[in-house]
């Protein structure tokens, strides 16, 4: 029988989390497929590592997990470099990119299918039909070329009850690479584990590139089957810390305060995703119990101060500009901190417009850091996302835009930093408002260093605070080279590109 290989290609340099979306893979197969699992993470030639295995000749599948961005660069170089020594292996890619630009991999001519959405019934049906040359037609979740060439999607399943599925095979991706190498030190802890619990997001941000896959469905494990899994790791291997992975983890407020009442005896630190919407409408009482549970800091999508562009983005939900400001006043009280990102740079029909809310946002998130300083800020410049049928992304295609046609055009410089959301590529954003938006940025975090980059000093923040602040205080951000040198000689991190 033929055996599997999972790939993780690299995300960040120097980063090692658990690589949880094939984990989820393996588990699905487990006890039924042998698999073997590369992460380009921690492999100094992750392609070699992969030929190895395949020059046995026992493998003929293969699975990447692709995302936007760097983990897209290693994918193509590494898929395309395999399917023409091994022709006659079945490829299979999993995550948003594949999803969401189905037509740019398929035609690559070197990938086979594309899992759209959740694999954990998929993949292992796939991998029997192809196994047993069976129709694979009626696979839901499947996106492949048919017979004549065209795309052909099959139908969504529906989400699959999260404690229903097998526990994740940490004891065997032990065997492959330690599990305390993915535990890394973060502002969290020193040994920070990664975890998913829950799949999707029941909002429709027309912004967000899990909208057109999970199409506003959520699923969750219980808070008993969450805090089982983290508490086996932590017995096992020691982690100290959790960062949630979950689109939203805090869609249910009763999870989240069993959850917290759990974990709390474990003295663990941890993060997750939520809206400002949802969770303002918690209960006192349930984010004292969150905080007292040992989270310390929270990531919020705010988006946009300006209620009118909250609405262009179909954010959904009751949040305001009043609101996101209001919640972080709130979250003083019980000691959490916010972590605000904030989309700059949305289309307008005039680039007076564009101008304009440019200069309302750098406003807004001012008066956001008066009100509770400790607020982390996130700032993304606006990337289009491929959801069909949004308003915002009919205004994205009517201004010109347009997304490259291949895999390679993918990979280029330009667009790589599109990914990371620091090069839009966006005809209505001139290069003087993208510099404007970077500036500021860069005063912002003279001013108000992040608190998750464990490297930097006392000493170093306020140094840098110190230069900053009278540019911040005036209005002043062009050229700001002598924090930008700082920042580079100390190489100062961003959470929006590097995470913890």
């Amino acid at each position: 029988m033929s055996k599997i290989l999972l790939f993780n290609p690299k995300s960040a340099n120097a980063k090692y989390r658990i690589p949880n979306s094939i984990l989820n893979i393996a588990a699905s197969v487990e006890g039924k497929y042998d698999w073997v699992i590369v992460d380009g993470n921690c492999e100094a030639d992750p392609i070699k590592k992969i030929e190895s295995y395949l020059s046995t000749g026992n493998f003929k599948y293969l699975g990447f997990t692709v995302m936007p961005g760097p983990q897209l660069r290693q994918a193509i170089i590494a898929a395309k470099a395999i399917k023409e020594k091994h022709p006659f292996t079945k490829m299979i890619w999993g995550g948003y990119f594949p999803s969401n630009h189905s037509d740019s991999v398929l035609y690559s001519g070197y990938v086979d299918f594309i899992i759209n959405g959740p694999g954990d019934h998929a993949f292992p049906l796939l991998i029997d039909a192809l196994e047993h040359d069976q129709p694979f037609e009626f696979i839901k979740n499947l996106i492949y070329r048919d017979r004549d060439g065209k795309i052909f999607k099959t139908t969504k399943e529906d989400l699959i009850d999260q404690d229903s599925l097998p526990g994740l095979p940490y004891d065997k991706l032990n065997n492959f690479y330690p599990i305390p190498k993915f535990l890394g030190k973060t502002y969290l802890g020193d040994k920070t584990l990664a975890y998913h619990s829950s799949i999707g997001c029941p909002f429709t941000c027309s912004f967000c590139a899990v909208v057109p896959i999970y199409e506003a469905r959520w699923k969750a494990k219980s808070a008993q089957t969450v805090y089982n899994d983290v508490k086996y790791i932590k017995d096992k291997w020691g982690a100290t810390a959790i960062e949630f992975h979950d689109n939203n983890f805090f869609v249910s407020e009763k999870r989240a305060v069993e959850f917290s009442r759990l974990i709390q005896p474990e003295n663990m630190t941890w993060w997750g995703m939520a809206r400002i919407d949802t969770m303002s409408k918690f209960k006192d009482s349930s984010l004292a119990a969150i905080r007292d549970s040992g989270c310390k800091c929270i990531f919020f999508g705010a988006e946009s101060g300006n209620n009118a562009i909250l609405e262009q983005m179909d954010k959904g939900g009751t949040q305001t500009g009043e609101q996101i400001i209001e919640f972080a006043e709130r979250l003083k009280r019980f000691d959490i901190i916010p972590e605000y990102s904030f989309v700059l740079g949305t289309p307008a029909p005039t680039p007076a417009q564009v101008e304009a809310q440019i200069d309302f946002e750098i406003d807004f998130i001012k008066k956001v850091k008066a009100v509770n300083p400790k607020t982390e800020i996130i700032i993304y410049t606006y990337s289009p996302v491929p959801t069909e049928g949004s308003e915002l992304y009919k205004q994205v295609l009517s201004s010109g835009f347009k997304f490259p046609q291949t895999l390679e055009d993918w990979i280029s410089p330009a667009w790589e930093n599109f990914d990371l959301r620091k090069n839009p590529l966006t005809p209505w954003l001139t290069p003087d408002m993208i510099d404007k938006i970077r500036n500021f940025e860069t005063v912002l975090n003279g001013v108000y260093p992040t608190v998750t980059d464990i490297r930097l000093s006392r000493l170093k923040r306020e140094l840098i605070k110190l230069v900053s602040t009278i540019r911040y205080k005036i209005n002043v951000y062009q050229y700001p080279y002598e924090i930008k040198l700082l920042q580079k000689v100390w190489k100062y991190r961003q959470p929006e590109i590097q995470g913890f």
